[in-house]
């Protein structure tokens, strides 16, 4: 599919590839990782074709198209979100118009004119195109691409403009898929997405028929996507044949036994060394000395790749809060006539770690602004004894002031005690020697997010409230992050739309929907499974005060209650087969039907009786778009 031969790449003399050669099979799912300007955008950029490479080449196979996302940037205007992701499908477009055209030049074209057969067989031709690169389904496609990527049918008929720049990327994404190019370029496609866009984008890509070569800070993702990753350092490319997790293994593995080899290495180099040192000057070693000179020479050095930075951090000791941190009751927040949440109940205890899941604009970032503080129109919050919250916004990084330098933004919050351990603290966080001096608004988004955490040490809390921490931060930072709030003895609440982050700290999932709050005591496989099997009736609300499950014995209510609850969920899964098998009779039936009528129409004679033809042709129609809507129905209930 994609073959890079001797391929390099220089900036201002500088190299960034060096004869790099690599081979991309068709349907491979490659993830590209490395360290921040190891040049991961670069290469994606030059396989696009939007930046030129140094020496080298590319070698694409035969009539193969290439699509590339970049992280941000992308606005569109002037059409609707429909009309603007169907533009994506324009060769289907096309081939639709020439049938249109065809049918209506046939209808007026004398059976015995010279040309009919022609035009006959040419209408034939592209009917089985058509049909064959999904031209019936293809409005049918295109809204389960934006309804996976969470636009709602009332968005379809919006025009483009009127979407922000998170959305702007999501629309962007859509048409990429639908285009479904041969090698498909993600960079950070996951940076715009909420959770649940996430989970549908995992799937689609898991069944993408071509290529696909990402960049992502997302490591649930790329072990749900990936099955091959490749680590661009040292001016080329180094190949991992398993997902992410596995990589991280396999790397520590090939890194020890690099060391290893090194040290051997430098140990020989020592001792030849030693020798020229030694006998240099000695004419009768002067034979040997030159052996050796030569043999130093041709030594290919190893080399290792460079520690990687890390973040090195704990929260500080809090004082012990009481068992009841956090309570809401009642409250309402609105805005205008539309109330984001409604009447709801909640109450958090003291070591829960709860993260808030919901689509975009559910009310998750209220919710944390309503426990940190903010303004409600009804009900009360009560903060619990002794309770001491910090709370990292979702914005934290631009509420910070840009013309200040890195210090000065730290040492402005930091109480008296805690200056002489500012530049520690700096250090920690990646910030040392003259980086402590830069400016706030030459930060990039992930050092942004990392000076606004070091500011969380400077006083301890037992709450801390965290909307979206892992922001732009690399996959190392979220793993120190994770690692951080795993030990802190206190209580956390959070969003995070990372589900391996969400696996490693949550206890509890609160979901926020259609204004209210579903809590779910677990991890979020937990809170996925409980979903699933609810999909077709409404979550009973749990009540925030309940003692989490793991903590009590089970009594004999618990068990009764648990004994209904299986019994319904075999009688959901009954139902859910019924239904399953409902639908394959139906798509068996159509398609039997489907089959019969594309044998009648492969005759040429068909086409004779134009009404027939044109009845055919509406028919056939009708029939893939039933094939297409029965297949759609049977995913969902999968």
């Amino acid at each position: 599919m994609l073959h890079l031969k001797n391929l390099s790449k220089e900036f201002a003399g500088k190299p960034l590839f060096t004869d790099i050669n690599w081979h991309l099979k068709k349907g491979e799912r490659v993830g590209l990782v490395g360290e921040n300007g190891a040049g991961k955008s670069t290469l994606m950029r030059i396989i696009a074709g939007q930046v030129e490479h140094t020496g080298g080449g590319l070698q694409f196979s035969k009539g193969a198209t290439v699509g590339y996302l970049p992280q941000d940037g992308i606005v569109t205007y002037g059409r609707t979100l429909f009309a603007e992701a169907m533009s994506a499908l324009d060769e289907l477009q096309g081939i639709e118009a020439e049938l249109h055209e065809l049918t209506n030049r046939l209808e007026s074209l004398p059976h015995d004119n010279p040309g009919h057969d022609e035009l006959l067989d040419r209408l034939g031709h592209l009917q089985e195109e058509f049909r064959l690169k999904g031209g019936y389904s293809m409005e049918a496609e295109v809204g389960n691409v934006l309804r996976g990527l969470g636009f709602a049918p009332p968005d379809w008929e919006r025009d483009c403009s009127e979407f922000s720049g998170g959305w702007q990327m999501r629309i962007a994404l859509a048409r990429l898929l639908l285009k479904k190019p041969n090698v498909l370029l993600l960079d950070e496609p996951t940076n715009h997405l909420d959770i649940e866009a996430r989970n549908w984008l995992e799937d689609y890509l898991k069944l993408y028929p071509f290529s696909v070569i990402l960049v992502s800070h997302d490591r649930f993702f790329l072990d749900q996507v990936c099955h091959r990753i490749v680590e661009v350092w040292n001016h080329t490319l180094t190949d991992y044949h398993c997902d992410y997790s596995s990589y991280l293994v396999r790397r520590e593995e090939r890194v020890s036994a690099l060391r290893e080899a090194k040290r051997r290495q430098d140990e020989e180099i020592g001792k030849i060394e030693d020798f020229i040192s030694r006998f240099r000057y000695k004419a009768d070693k002067a034979s040997l000395v030159q052996s050796r000179i030569k043999q130093l020479e041709k030594i290919e050095r190893i080399l290792l790749p460079p520690e990687r930075k890390r973040i090195k951090f704990r929260f500080p000791t809090p004082p012990k809060s009481g068992r009841v941190v956090m309570e809401l009751e009642g409250v309402t927040r609105a805005y205008g006539a539309r109330k984001v949440l409604d009447a709801i109940d909640l109450v958090i205890e003291q070591g829960e770690r709860v993260s808030l899941v919901g689509h975009n604009g559910a009310g998750k970032s209220t919710l944390m602004r309503l426990l940190a503080g903010g303004e409600f129109q009804g009900g009360e919050r009560r903060a619990g004894h002794n309770v001491l919250l910090d709370y990292f916004a979702q914005d934290q990084a631009e509420a910070m002031e840009s013309g200040r330098s890195v210090y000065e933004e730290l040492l402005a919050d930091a109480p008296y005690d805690m200056v002489p351990q500012l530049r520690d603290i700096l250090g920690a966080f990646l910030f040392s020697g003259d980086d402590i001096d830069k400016k706030v608004s030459v930060l990039s988004g992930g050092e942004k997010n990392r000076l606004a955490l070091a500011k969380m040490l400077l006083k301890p809390a037992n709450l801390l409230l965290m909307d979206e921490p892992t922001n732009h931060l690399d996959l190392f930072s979220k793993e120190v992050l994770l690692d951080a709030l795993r030990a802190f003895p206190g209580t956390v609440v959070f969003v995070s739309h990372d589900r391996h982050f969400i696996d490693g700290v949550a206890t509890r999932i609160v979901e926020v929907e259609e204004g209210k709050l579903n809590s779910y005591y677990g991890d979020y496989e937990y809170y996925l499974e409980k979903k699933k099997l609810t999909a077709n009736e409404e979550t009973p609300l749990i009540s925030p005060v309940a003692i989490p499950r793991s903590t009590v014995p089970a009594s004999r209510e618990d068990r009764q209650r648990q004994r209904e609850e299986e019994k319904q969920r075999q009688r959901e899964e009954r139902q859910k087969q019924k239904l399953l098998d409902e639908i394959e009779a139906e798509i068996c039936k159509m398609e039997c039907a489907l089959a019969e009528l594309e044998k009648k129409m492969a005759d040429p004679a068909y086409f004779a009786d134009h009404e027939a033809a044109r009845q055919g042709g509406d028919e056939h129609a009708l029939l893939s778009a039933r094939i297409a809507g029965l297949y759609a129905k049977w995913e969902i209930q999968q």
